[in-house]
């Protein structure tokens, strides 16, 4: 049996480490995992990281738009903080549909967008547009 040479044989060990570690941090970018990771435990705050137009350019974030959280919790209630005020509602999550939606209270109509990502630190949201919100957890 022929042996192959010291540096053949260190050269494929660490390209299998690589090929091994680029696998293992590889984006979760279009994941969407189960809803608890929506609302951990209890709830979760979430907040924006970026928003995207529909034609994919990065939208500049006012100060109040920064400052905007979303808590989504366990019994299905959210609510919308800003420097303007608050909303409150209720949402239903479709994982196998990967939609959302939401409800304010007292309004006549709901929201839908599609979730385009859901890991546990990253959400990104979807309009019928083709708009994205990029949101982290806080």
């Amino acid at each position: 049996m022929k042996t192959q040479p010291v540096s053949f044989r260190l050269l494929a060990s660490l390209f299998a480490l690589v090929a091994l570690f680029m696998t293992a941090c590889g984006s979760k970018e279009g994941k969407v995992e189960s809803v608890n990771m929506l609302y951990g435990t209890e709830s979760k705050v979430w907040k924006t990281d970026k928003e995207l137009d529909a034609s994919g350019d990065k939208v500049k974030q006012t100060d109040a738009q920064e400052d905007e959280r979303i808590t989504f919790f366990a019994n299905g209630q959210y609510n919308m903080t800003s420097p303007a005020g608050a909303t409150n509602g209720k949402y239903t999550f479709d994982q196998a549909g990967k939609k959302i939606v939401l409800t304010p209270d007292g309004a006549p109509e709901s929201n839908t967008f599609d979730v385009v990502t859901l890991t546990d630190d990253k959400l990104t949201l979807r309009s019928p547009q083709g708009a994205e919100l990029k949101l982290e957890k806080e």
